[in-house]
């Protein structure tokens, strides 16, 4: 025999191994290198606005959350999975089936002895992570000083305490059957457990592991049983949330002695890992089940089929009046004021001299509709675009406070052309420039808007101030990223707005000055920024230099959700200009789902309206709603402040424990910026959908369900509700106008087909004041009108209908649509004024062809059952109240010039046409049904009201008829 040095070359296999290992580190890694940059550019975002601790507190919440889960899942499987194993019986004869499922299984023990608590732990983990909200107010939780009516606990516990304990409680529960399952599975795989010969044979270390398991799972459940009494609290229980009779007699009783049963039969377990005996816990766990079905279903039943259900509005009053009183402190209507109306219909000369300075504050540029016209005026080039929907403000001009129709000029990056390249988008077009704003009840001659704030370069009385600043960089369509900043004496190539046509320079640059986002002056932090927007051109652009900074999350309410992410935020926040500033005021609210005896509402469902659409998804049901923070975003510099707008929300207590050295205390707000704070929106919607039911006060109105309320639909879109709508005005019992939002009742109807008459009208005043850091005493103040039944009064869908069916109107807006021509009615607005409510909605028309600019050409009036349709807000009143209403829009004095669709001026020579006798008998009946209709509508005679309002519409159809005949002719 001979010995070599030659060695055979690795196997074939050997070197596939080391390339797949080598590629699966290559693939870890770059895998890592994406995670990183997206962690890394995030912290930086937060780090910009020095808010990091925001983001870390998240990550360390999140990963103490994922490890605690995955160890608290992983570790009770594995000791379980260990000690079957290690305990089974050495000498066992097993059967012939058991001894092919060990041979299949004993290759692979060790990786599912530590695979299953590894899979199981990180699902566990994530389920954990996504919970560390609930286990942080728990440990932040703070007392609100008010007790429940039934336990006599603090709210606080309902709040944060229970929401953690049911957590709890589920998740070891989870895990202890979990725990139970797999140990019977080792035991039987490994013979402890044998079941043969209708005979079950259980070794003496698999009952002392399996009946320790079962004793503490059902201590758990005994635990979980009596926290169910606490839970009955929140949850339904026939028409209110919250125990009724059968849950205060029978449901809670029946919960505490389950509690007990289920620790009696956990001892019982327990008891059993030491003596050996299974009958006494197996009859006493089948004595629980049965318990559960009687004391648990049977006995609940029986108290409601034969003592409730017969007898319900006398037992359930009690719990009637909880609910009623719960709901309204949970949704901050406790403490509105409420004031019995009885509305006066008939009109008479000087009837409004009380109330001149309402009416002459009545917005008539309704915010929805002239948006196209304010495009025309004020877009200038097609990359500008303004909201769809403007916002309404107020400022204080000359003394006097002036509602205002408000929009930021914002980018619009679909119409670049040709130019949409990525210098272009990221480098060039950066910002927005300025804001316009309109006087809300003033208009043109021409019908137009009356700018108090327009033009490029902005002008006007807002910005008649040092050191305005008009670029918006943080807008609602800025683009997703912008890289802005050079060094100095660097030409700049930001576009900032354009110049006339006859300059040379068609359009001004400018350089970003502040600080608004991450610096990406390095090649890490670009290629970290190339990774995250897949855009390979931040590592290679000249632009990018030493001083660049990256603009993204530009969006107000995203920059508000990420520095705040345990508020709701309201859907409409609106641009003001603040100390010199463009900011977006945004509204924030804390809600929860667990106080005790509270309604619940769907929010998305109880904000949507024809100008917030239905969510497809909802599942944000509340039961406790307040508007705990004031935030704002700077729209030059993106910086974000949050106010602490209600100190004594005991959530926003809680967070503030959580987030630090976050949220500003009011004291903090400056006087300009209070000026325009106003009630929020969806807050208003909110509470407007809850005192639909719960504006009465006794339980036997809300038994009875007699006097239920609902919003109106709009009169322009019947399926949807009519939104709120801000408006300076004076409630009755208030001695000036103020900045206010309402909203207004009629009857509530399940079949969907309500009575249009009004039941109640709601108004907030949403004037904050003036003074730095102090809220106006009667800011938030509800404040509700019930109008007395006996004298009707329309809603807005039937004021509507007449509008559209009285003749003269009816005529007058046939000459508005000659030619080319199309009506658009604006917001109905209705105001307590003249002893009554009026009615005001201004008409505008439009081209139905081309350019399609609404102008405003008559305004529309009802109080009662008159109607007056002029060309101006001042005159439609005179009309409608005798002449001389005693008062003046804001509007008087305009003399409107004849647009499209107006009334032609007579030329002289032409004779009049005489009427056909059709004409004249289709004007006799037209005559005959109005009278019949308005008597009808006195006496309260709906049904009589519709017929003569179908022989109304019929006529009015046949005079139609009669002039497109005749103009054919």
């Amino acid at each position: 025999m001979t010995s070599s040095s030659y060695r055979p070359p690795a196997t074939r296999s050997a070197s596939r191994r080391i390339l797949g290992v080598s590629v699966a580190i290559i693939v870890a890694l770059i895998v890592a290198f994406f995670i990183f940059a997206s962690l890394y550019t995030e912290f930086l975002w937060f780090d910009q606005l020095k808010l990091s601790n925001v983001l870390t507190t998240q990550w360390i919440a999140t990963v103490t959350m994922f490890v605690a889960g995955f160890l608290a899942m992983a570790l009770p499987i594995f000791l379980c999975i260990q000690l079957a194993y290690r305990l089974r019986p050495v000498y066992v004869k097993l059967s012939s089936q058991l001894d092919r499922y060990q041979e299949v299984i004993e290759p692979l023990r060790r990786l599912a002895m530590w695979g299953m608590p590894v899979f199981f732990g990180i699902f566990a983990g994530f389920a954990a992570a996504g919970n560390w909200k609930t286990v942080w107010l728990w440990a932040n939780g703070v007392s609100t000083k008010t007790l429940d009516p039934q336990f006599h606990l603090d709210t606080g516990f309902y709040l944060f305490a229970m929401p953690f304990y049911s957590m709890l409680l589920a998740f070891i529960s989870a895990v202890l059957l979990l725990c139970l399952l797999i140990t019977a599975l080792v035991s039987y795989l490994y013979g402890s457990v044998r079941i043969g010969q209708r005979e079950l044979r259980i070794s003496k270390p698999a009952r002392i592991q399996l009946a320790i398991l079962a004793g503490i799972y059902l201590a758990v459940q005994a635990v979980s049983l009596w926290l169910d009494r606490y839970l009955t609290l929140v949850q339904p229980e026939g028409r209110i949330i919250g125990a009724g009779y059968t849950g205060v007699n029978a449901t809670i009783p029946g919960q505490g002695i389950l509690a007990i049963i289920a620790a009696v039969v956990a001892v019982l377990f327990l008891i059993t890992a030491v003596i050996g005996r299974w009958r006494f816990p197996l009859a006493a766990t089948a004595l629980f089940v049965v318990a559960s079905l009687v004391v648990g279903m049977g006995y609940p039943w029986v108290v409601t089929t034969f003592q409730v259900k017969p007898n319900e509005n006398n037992y359930q009053a009690q719990y009637y009046e909880r609910n009623i009183a719960a709901t309204k402190a949970a949704f901050g209507v406790d403490k509105m004021k409420v004031t019995p109306f009885k509305a006066t219909t008939d009109t008479a000369a000087g009837q409004l001299r009380a109330d001149a300075d309402t009416t002459a504050s009545v917005r008539i540029m309704d915010p929805a509709v002239i948006p196209p016209t304010v495009r025309q005026l004020e877009q200038y080039r097609s990359y500008y675009q303004f909201s769809p929907e403007m916002d309404v403000d107020r400022y204080t001009i000359d003394g006097k406070s002036q509602d205002t129709v408000v929009s930021v000029r914002d980018l619009d990056m679909s119409k670049l052309g040709a130019g949409d390249t990525w210098n272009n988008r990221v480098a060039v077009y950066t910002h927005g420039y300025g804001l316009v704003a309109m006087a809300g009840n003033e208009r043109t001659s021409d019908g137009n808007p009356v700018f108090l704030e327009q033009g490029i370069p902005t002008s006007g009385v807002l910005t008649d101030t040092e050191h305005f600043e008009p670029r918006v960089y943080f807008g609602e369509t800025s683009p997703e990223y912008s890289i802005v900043g050079a060094p100095k004496g660097t030409k700049p190539v930001e576009i900032d707005y354009p110049r006339g046509q006859d300059d040379k320079d068609k359009d001004t640059t400018t350089t970003f000055t502040g600080n608004g986002g991450p610096r990406i002056g390095n090649t890490f932090t670009k290629l970290l920024y190339a990774l995250k927007f897949q855009s390979e051109q931040i590592l290679f652009s000249n632009l990018v230099n030493s001083d660049s900074q990256i603009l993204y999350d530009r969006e107000p309410i995203t920059r508000v959700q990420k520095v705040a992410p345990y508020l709701t935020l309201d859907h409409d926040p609106y641009p003001s200009v603040v100390d010199g500033r463009i900011v977006w005021i945004v509204d924030g609210y804390t809600t929860s789902s667990t106080y005790p005896y509270s309604q619940t509402v769907n929010m998305q469902n109880a904000i949507a309206d024809s100008t917030t659409p239905a969510s497809a998804v909802a599942f944000d049901n509340v039961n406790y709603i307040r508007n705990s923070v004031k935030a704002t975003v700077d729209a030059y510099d993106g910086s974000v402040k949050l106010y602490a707008w209600d100190a004594q929300d005991p959530i926003l207590q809680a967070w503030e424990k959580i987030y630090p050295s976050t949220i500003r205390p009011i004291s903090e707000m400056s006087g300009d910026l209070m000026s325009h704070v106003r009630y929020p929106t969806d807050l208003f919607k909110v509470q407007r959908n809850i005192l639909g039911t719960y504006h009465i006060d006794d339980a036997g109105s809300f038994a009875q369900e007699d006097n239920r309320w609902q919003t109106p639909p709009d009169p322009q879109n019947k399926d949807a509700l009519q939104p709120p709508y801000y408006l300076s005005m004076k409630m009755p019992g208030q001695d000036s106008p103020r900045f206010s939002m309402f909203s207004t009742y009629i009857p509530a109807d399940g079949q969907g087909e309500s009575r249009q008459v009004l039941m109640g009208y709601l108004a907030v005043d949403s004037d904050a004041g003036a003074k730095k850091g102090v809220k106006s005493k009667d800011y938030g103040t509800l404040r509700m009108l019930e109008l007395n039944t006996s004298t009707p009064v329309p809603g807005p869908g039937q004021v509507q209908n007449i509008f559209d069916s009285n003749a003269s109107v009816a005529e007058k807006l046939n000459v508005l649509t000659i030619g080319k021509s199309q009506v658009l009615y604006g917001n109905l607005l209705t105001l307590p004024v003249g002893g009554g409510l009026l009615y005001v909605q201004p008409v505008f028309v439009q081209s139905s062809e081309g350019a399609k600019l609404p102008t405003l050409r008559k305004v529309l009036v009802a109080f009662g059952d008159q109607v007056a349709f002029e060309d101006t807000l001042t005159e439609a009143l005179d009309a409608l109240f005798g002449g001389d209403s005693g008062a003046a829009g804001g509007d008087q004095g305009v003399t409107p010039d004849p647009g499209e669709g107006s009334t032609p001026p007579d030329q002289g020579s032409a004779t009049p046409p005489v009427a056909s006798d059709a004409v004249t008998q289709a004007l006799s009946d037209a005559k005959d049904a109005l009278n019949a209709r308005e008597t009808a509508l006195k006496a309260g005679d709906l049904e009589e009201f519709a017929v003569q309002d179908k022989k109304l519409t019929a006529a009015i159809e046949k005079l139609l008829t009669l002039e497109d005949q005749s103009s054919q002719k």
